[in-house]
């Protein structure tokens, strides 16, 4: 009888239940057109279950991969390929990843679909997409593609179209985890053609410890339930006895990542930043991601994030994009509805509805292959960037990323205006509990069974500045930022300890006040602050949204002492934010139609 290594009872359901949510729906099922199975009957995609031994962090390791062959491939009519892997606690078989394999082979292309390091049926450690591990690993399985290398048991292809010897045609897709793998392969093997990342980050230093200031030295605020959770998902994947395969093995306290990813969470979660350890764990967490290494990145890049997505914001695939157009990669950038928070919109990719003819984002994906993997040169593969609307039909495009174009100022009497003259003289002041005293959204609400609450703020741990109310709608595309300036004499007090945790905390965001005063935190999406110094003005970015705001709504910016979902402040640090006519914070926005007053 086949035993298993058990996770503890009380970890056990909350992995699995997490494993779920965090999957999302991560390209979901495969569409009912791509048959698979054993066997070569006509018209059938061929599936073939294979090992690769790779080297990995100094340690030898087996892959599982799925080839997916379509029917009419050999060797004198070979295809092009497509790579896929497992969002985070997936495998190849799970429906982000076969369903994926599945729908491209059924479009004609070779399809291996393998499950990343340290998952499912895969050896080695669990090492966060680094370049130098799981992207050499992935390398390794496009020599395979070439037909240069065997699998374990002796298995070549033949039946995959090549530029050159050695050198086969062959893109990547996949969500999140198995986003950021494509531009690690890619950074590290040139021979990749074509990318579609995502869902996925730019740099693991922001998306889990933010700080959306303009000085990114200072860490920010541990988004905690995120993080826990997918390092509770990690640390709880299970392994077969009785081949044990000591490849998944750590060490004690740190069974299934790196070492250093252990040293990360314990890091973070011990609340505590001091100089030395902090600059360490900068270093890994960008070291890791994409903002590190994507000057090597080569291959023409689809980068499509989420919309509802508090994980992986939209900052990320704009972070990613940017990088890209500047080092001269060609890059385009859709910014879909749905995402690790959840949001997924009537007639989005879905592939557990074989929708890819049919979606917006489906055909861009599909253009995408045919231009740079069939070579169909004159295909249109469609605008620099476009965005999901929830309030009109379709999508809208562009041909760049909206910029700042209004303005307004932040007046003493709580109010937003657009002259700076109109300004009232004023302070005002919140102060922060010991306890969070305002929530956006919980990642694990759902996993227990549990509603998520609406947003709120408890009135004295927070201060909102309002528009008047719109005369017509106004459509908000991009990040929006703003400037402010804070006293805060505890904040200053300690700011220069030595330890970044001492330094002030807030959380800055975005409100849809409707006329009875209902409001809409868009997205539930809020900015940590850790503020560098409280004696200087500084910048926050906010996340990125496609929002309208209806005529007769307000629009509200706020700033408040906490939010649920991270660790904030040490300590009761009062805020002060004094306006004058001459001196105050101000907002801007990407406002692509109608104006604020």
């Amino acid at each position: 009888m086949t035993r298993r290594r058990t996770v503890p009872r009380t970890r056990k359901p909350l992995a699995a239940a997490l494993g779920a949510a965090l999957a999302v729906p991560l390209l979901a099922a495969a569409p009912a057109a791509a048959t698979a199975g054993q066997g070569s009957d006509a018209g059938q995609v061929t599936v073939t279950a294979l090992k690769f031994t790779v080297r990995a962090g100094g340690r030898s390791c087996a892959i599982d991969a799925d080839l997916y062959r379509p029917a009419g491939a050999d060797r004198a009519h070979p295809a092009p390929a497509v790579l896929t892997t497992n969002g985070f606690g997936g495998n190849k078989a799970d429906g982000s990843t076969a369903g994926t394999a599945k729908a491209f082979a059924a479009r004609g292309y070779v399809a291996l679909a393998y499950s990343g390091l340290g998952f499912g049926k895969s050896g080695c450690l669990i090492s966060l997409d680094d370049p130098d591990l799981d992207g050499r690993a992935a390398s390794r399985l496009l020599d395979f593609l070439a037909g240069t290398r065997a699998a374990d048991d002796g298995t070549r292809v033949d039946f995959v179209t090549k530029d050159r010897p050695g050198d086969p045609r062959v893109g990547m897709i996949g969500g999140s985890y198995g986003g950021a793998v494509q531009l690690a392969t890619a950074a590290v093997d040139h021979r990749v053609d074509a990318l579609v990342p995502m869902i996925t980050w730019n740099d693991l230093s922001y998306a889990l410890d933010p700080n959306n200031v303009a000085d990114r030295k200072v860490p920010g605020a541990f988004k905690w339930q995120w993080s826990n959770g997918f390092y509770l998902i990690g640390e709880s994947q299970p392994i077969t006895l009785p081949n044990l395969d000591p490849s998944r093995w750590g060490t004690l306290g740190c069974t299934h990542f790196v070492p250093d990813a252990c040293t990360t969470m314990g890091l973070l979660n011990s609340g505590r930043y001091p100089a030395a350890p902090t600059a360490a764990m900068l270093r890994y967490a960008r070291g890791v991601s994409p903002v590190s290494y994507l000057d090597r990145v080569q291959a023409p890049t689809l980068l499509i994030q989420g919309q509802t997505d508090s994980l992986f914001n939209l900052n990320e695939a704009t972070a990613t994009y940017n990088t890209l157009k500047e080092n001269g990669t060609p890059a385009k950038m859709i910014w879909q509805s749905w995402g690790h928070s959840g949001g997924q919109a009537p007639g989005e990719l879905n592939l557990a509805q074989g929708n890819l003819e049919t979606s917006y984002t489906g055909q861009r994906i599909l253009a995408w292959f045919d231009r740079y993997l069939r070579k169909q040169k004159h295909t249109d593969t469609g605008p620099a960037f476009a965005y999901y609307r929830d309030w009109q039909s379709g999508y809208g495009e562009a041909s760049k990323v909206p910029t700042l174009s209004q303005k307004v100022y932040l007046s003493g009497d709580g109010k937003l205006v657009d002259n700076r003259a109109e300004v009232a003289r004023g302070s005002r002041t919140y102060t922060n509990w010991l306890v969070p005293t305002s929530h956006s959204e919980s990642s694990l609400a759902g996993t227990v069974g549990l509603p998520d609450p609406a947003p709120y703020d408890t009135p004295g741990t927070y201060l909102g500045w309002d528009t008047e109310p719109l005369k017509a709608p106004v459509d908000v595309v991009g990040s929006a930022k703003a400037t402010l300036q804070v006293s805060s004499p505890e904040a200053r007090r300690t700011q220069n300890s030595g330890d970044a945790a001492d330094k002030l905390v807030l959380f800055a965001k975005l409100y849809d006040v409707a006329p009875d005063g209902t409001k809409t935190l868009v997205r539930r999406l809020v900015a940590p602050v850790r503020v560098p110094d409280v004696t200087r003005p500084f910048t926050v970015t906010l996340p990125g949204i496609a929002h309208r705001y209806e005529a007769g709504h307000h629009i509200e910016f706020a700033i408040a002492a906490s939010d649920d979902a991270y660790l904030g402040n040490k300590g009761v640090k009062p805020v002060t934010v004094v306006s004058a006519p001459g001196s105050t914070g101000t907002l801007q926005l990407p406002v692509v139609n109608g104006r604020l007053k």
